[in-house]
C-alpha cells in the first residue's frame, strides 16, 4: 500500500489563498506532543467536602498524558502539586486486563498516572489508585515530604485493586480484588473479604461490560450513607455467548474468547445483594505477608428480589439519605419501561416508587437524589424533554423543577437548607451549557442563570453547594477554570489559561478558525444546527474543498460553542472548509428529535446530512464536487451509509472503526434504537451497510484497530470481503493492538496523517 506520508508532497495544481505567514505550521505530530495545545487544562475538578480547596488532575508539561494530583488552596490562593505520579511510581504501570478494559470503556485508555481519586468525608484525605495499588494522601501531614503524606493501603502481590472509594463515614476503604469485594478498616489497617465466589465468569462489585459501555454505569457497589451496609452487583457471564476473535498485535496474535452479547443474544445474569458490615466479623485471622486479613467463614448476603422477569437490566442503585432503604432501577429488556423501586432494610419488602414508559425507549440518567426530608429529585423525559421533578418519599409527584422544552444536562447540587437546586442546561440554546438555580420547594416559574459568558460551562459543586468550580470555553477561548460562590460571583481564578505569548497554542493562534454557527430547515421541516470552519485567509471568491466531520448517533453532539478539536484546525490550514451538522437522532434537542431514527438507523441521519450538502453547494465558496465525509465509530457507520446512499454528494469518505451490521453490535445499545432482531428484521436489514453496497461509488478509506473489543474487527473484515467480491477498490489502514479508540498517541498521529493525506489526494 502506498505510504500515507508520500502523497502530501504531490500537491495539486490548484493555488490556494495565501495564509497568515506569522503563524507556525500546526502539525498532527504537535497535537499529541507536550505540552498540551489547549494549555493547562485541569481535569476531574472537585471542591473538598470542607470547602477549603479545589483538587484536580493535570498532565505534565513534558507528557500531557501522565496525570498528577494537584490542589488550589482557597485561603492562600496558591496552586501546588500534591502527588507526582512519576515520583510515586518511576517505572511503567502494569495494568490488569480488567483495568485496561475498564479504561477503554471510560475512554481513558490513553491516560496514565493518577486518573481518578476521591475525598474522605471530612476532606482531610484523598484516595487514589496507581498501578493496581491504593494510596491514601493525608492533607494534614508534613508538607515537606510526599512520602510522609502517602500511605499505601494494598499490596499488588495479593491482586490488582480497582473500584476504590472511602466509605461515607470514613471508617473503611472498599475496593474490588480478584473479582471479589473487599474492605480495609482504616483504624486497624486490616482487610475484610466480603465475597468469596468471584473468579472465572463470576464477579462481585463491578459493573458488567454492557453497564460500562452502554448504560453509563461504572459502579458495581453502593455504600449506605451511615456505613452500616453495602449493596453490590453479582455478575455471572455464563449465559453470554462466546465471540472468538483474533487480537492481532505487532508481534503476536492471540485468539480471544470474549463474552460479547450481540443484539438478540443473552446478557449476563445480574443479582443485587446487600451485606451488613457488622456481619463481616472475622472467623479467623490469616497472615498474608502484607498485613492481617480478616477472613469471614461466610458473610450473610441478603438478596434483593429483582422480579420474576430475569431478562432485565440493573440500571442503577442508590441508598435513601437515612439508610433506611435501597433504591434500584430495573429496565426491561426492550428498554421501554424503567421502574424505580425501593428495598426496605427493616423487612426486605419492595415497593415501586415510580415507572417511566415510552413507545420507543427510556433513556437512563444519573439524576436521582434522595433528600434528608425523605423526598427525592428525579429526571424524566415524560413530556418530551429531560426535566427535573420533585417526588415525595412514596413516589408521588409534587411538582416540576425545571422549565418546559429545556433539556437538562444533569443535576449539579441540592442545598436543602437554603431551598436551592442547581442544574446544568443549554436553556433555550442547545449549543451552550450554563449553570442555573431554582427553588426546590416551589413549582418552577422562572430560573436564575448563574453563569453568563457564552459557551460551555462544566461545573462541580461540593455537597453543601455553597460554591462551585467551573471550566469554561468557547470557540475562541481555551478552557479556563474559576471558583464561584453559589450566586455566580467569581471568587478566584484557578487557571486563567490566557491565549497570549507563552501559551502552547500562541504560535498557531493567528490562523485559528473560529466557527460560524447557523441553522437550516430539513426535508421534513426540522431545524438543523450547523457550524462551519473556514480556512485561514478565507477568500469568498475561491472555491474550497469541504470535509464534513460528524458523529451522527444518539447521545452525541458536535455543534457546541466550545473550544474545538485541533485536528479540525489542521484541516482548515490545509485549505479545507470543515462542516458539522447535528442530524436527527443526536442529543440535547428533545426526545422527538432523538427518536426519529427508531428501528431504522442510517435513514433520517443520511437525509439530514444530505440537506447539509445542499446548503454547502449553494455557497459560492464551496467546490461542490469536492466534498468529503469523515466519522469514527457511529460516525464511521454514518460514513459508510452516505457512501452507499449518497455517493453523488460525497467524493471521498473516511470510515473509522465502523459498525457495519447492527446484528454484530451489543444488546443494550442496539436494541434500544433498533428493537430486538426478531421484532424488526426488515429494519436490521435496511440499517445494515451491506444493504447499500451497490451504491458505494466514491473513494473510501477504511480504518480499524485490530484488537477492537467494542466494535469488533469483524465489522470491517466482512465489509472488506464484500467490497472485494464486487471489485470495489478502497484504501485500508489497520492498527495492530489498536482498540476502539486507537488510544496510543503514535496511533492517533499515524491515523490522522492518513486521513489528511487521503483528503489531500481525493479532494484537491
Amino acid at each position: 500500500m502506498r505510504s500515507v506520508f508520500t502523497a502530501a508532497a504531490m500537491a495539486c495544481a490548484t493555488v490556494w489563498p495565501m495564509t497568515n505567514l506569522h503563524a507556525e505550521e500546526l502539525t498532527i505530530e504537535r497535537i499529541y506532543d507536550a505540552p498540551a495545545l489547549a494549555g493547562k487544562t485541569p481535569m476531574s475538578l472537585k471542591v473538598s467536602p470542607d470547602g477549603s480547596r479545589v483538587t484536580f488532575l493535570r498532565g505534565k508539561d513534558t507528557d500531557q498524558y501522565q496525570l498528577d494530583l494537584w490542589e488550589y488552596d482557597i485561603a492562600s490562593k496558591e496552586t501546588r502539586m500534591l502527588v507526582d505520579s512519576k515520583v510515586l511510581l518511576p517505572e511503567e504501570e502494569q495494568l490488569s486486563d480488567e483495568e485496561k478494559a475498564k479504561r477503554e470503556r471510560a475512554r481513558t485508555a490513553s491516560l496514565k498516572g493518577i486518573i481518578e481519586y476521591g475525598f474522605s468525608p471530612d476532606g482531610a484525605k484523598l484516595l487514589f489508585p496507581l498501578n493496581g495499588e491504593l494510596f491514601l494522601y493525608d492533607l494534614g501531614a508534613d508538607e515537606t515530604q510526599q512520602a510522609g503524606r502517602v500511605r499505601k493501603l494494598t499490596h499488588k502481590e495479593l491482586g490488582f485493586a480497582t473500584d476504590a472509594r472511602v466509605s461515607p463515614k470514613g471508617g473503611f476503604v472498599s475496593f474490588v480484588r480478584n473479582q471479589n469485594l473487599w474492605l480495609i478498616e482504616l483504624a486497624t489497617d486490616r482487610s475484610i473479604q466480603l465475597t468469596r465466589d468471584g473468579g472465572g465468569l463470576v464477579s462481585n462489585g463491578v459493573a458488567e461490560f454492557i453497564a460500562q459501555e452502554e448504560m453509563g454505569r461504572f459502579d458495581g457497589y453502593w455504600w449506605a450513607p451511615d456505613d452500616s451496609m453495602i449493596a453490590f452487583a453479582r455478575v455471572d457471564e455464563t449465559p453470554v455467548p462466546v465471540q472468538r476473535r483474533f487480537e492481532i498485535n505487532a508481534e503476536d496474535t492471540s485468539v480471544v474468547e470474549q463474552r460479547y452479547p450481540a443484539a438478540g443474544q443473552p446478557n449476563a445474569a445480574v443479582r443485587l445483594g446487600v451485606i451488613r458490615i457488622a456481619d463481616a466479623a472475622p472467623a479467623e485471622v490469616a497472615n498474608t505477608g502484607a498485613g492481617s486479613a480478616l477472613l469471614p467463614a461466610e458473610v450473610k448476603i441478603r438478596w434483593v428480589d429483582l422480579g420474576e422477569d430475569r431478562d432485565i437490566y440493573l440500571a442503577r442503585a442508590e441508598w435513601f439519605a437515612d439508610s433506611s432503604a435501597l433504591s434500584f432501577q430495573v429496565q426491561t429488556r426492550n428498554q421501554r419501561r424503567l421502574d424505580l423501586r425501593a428495598w426496605s432494610v427493616r423487612d426486605q419488602s419492595i415497593s415501586t416508587l415510580l415507572s417511566e414508559s415510552s413507545q420507543t425507549w427510556v433513556n437512563l440518567h444519573d439524576d436521582l437524589q434522595f433528600l434528608d426530608s425523605g423526598d427525592f429529585v428525579w429526571a424524566s423525559e415524560r413530556d418530551g424533554f429531560k426535566r427535573l421533578y420533585l417526588h415525595g418519599r412514596d413516589g408521588a409527584l409534587k411538582h416540576a423543577l425545571t422549565p418546559e422544552a429545556w433539556v437538562v444536562d444533569n443535576l449539579l447540587a441540592i442545598d436543602e437548607r437554603n431551598d436551592r437546586l442547581f442544574f446544568a442546561s443549554g436553556g433555550p440554546d442547545p449549543t451552550q451549557k450554563h449553570v442555573y438555580m431554582t427553588p426546590l420547594s416551589l413549582p418552577v416559574k422562572e430560573v436564575a442563570q448563574i453563569t453568563h459568558e457564552a459557551g460551555m460551562h462544566n461545573a462541580s459543586f461540593p455537597k453543601q453547594a455553597n460554591v462551585f468550580v467551573a471550566s469554561h470555553s468557547d470557540p475562541a477561548t481555551p478552557p479556563r477554570v474559576r471558583l464561584f460562590d453559589a450566586a455566580g460571583v467569581e471568587l478566584a481564578v484557578l487557571e486563567a489559561n490566557e491565549l497570549k505569548e507563552g501559551h502552547p497554542y500562541w504560535p498557531y493562534a493567528a490562523e485559528h478558525s473560529v466557527p460560524e454557527f447557523g441553522e437550516i430547515t430539513g426535508a421534513e421541516g426540522q431545524k438543523l444546527r450547523y457550524r462551519v470552519f473556514k480556512p485561514a485567509g478565507f477568500d469568498a471568491a475561491h472555491q474550497y474543498p469541504v470535509v464534513v466531520h460528524i458523529y451522527g448517533g444518539p447521545h452525541g453532539q458536535m455543534v457546541t460553542q466550545s473550544w474545538t478539536d485541533p485536528f479540525l484546525q489542521v484541516l482548515t490550514r490545509k485549505g479545507f472548509v470543515v462542516f458539522q451538522l447535528d442530524n436527527r437522532g443526536m442529543y440535547r434537542r428533545g426526545k422527538a428529535f432523538e427518536e426519529a431514527l427508531f428501528r431504522h438507523m442510517g435513514s433520517v441521519e443520511v437525509v439530514d446530512q444530505r440537506e447539509g450538502v445542499k446548503w454547502l453547494r449553494a455557497q459560492p465558496w464551496v467546490a461542490g464536487d469536492k466534498i468529503g465525509f469523515y466519522g469514527w465509530s457511529y460516525g464511521g457507520y454514518m460514513a459508510l451509509q452516505v457512501l452507499g446512499q449518497a455517493s453523488d454528494d460525497f467524493a471521498a469518505v473516511v470510515a473509522g472503526a465502523p459498525v457495519t451490521d447492527w446484528a454484530l453490535y451489543d444488546t443494550h445499545y442496539t436494541e434500544r434504537y433498533m428493537d430486538h432482531p426478531k421484532d424488526n428484521a426488515e429494519g436490521y436489514a435496511q440499517s445494515s451497510v451491506f444493504a447499500h453496497l451497490d451504491g458505494m461509488r466514491s473513494d473510501l478509506l477504511l480504518i480499524h484497530g485490530m484488537a477492537d473489543d467494542n466494535v469488533l474487527f469483524t465489522n470491517s473484515t466482512r465489509l472488506m470481503s464484500a467490497l472485494q467480491q464486487r471489485g470495489k477498490a478502497f484504501e485500508l489502514m489497520t492498527y495492530p493492538g489498536g482498540k476502539h479508540g486507537i488510544a496510543a498517541p503514535w496511533m492517533k498521529k499515524h491515523a490522522n496523517n492518513a486521513i489528511v493525506d487521503f483528503f489531500e489526494r481525493k479532494l484537491k
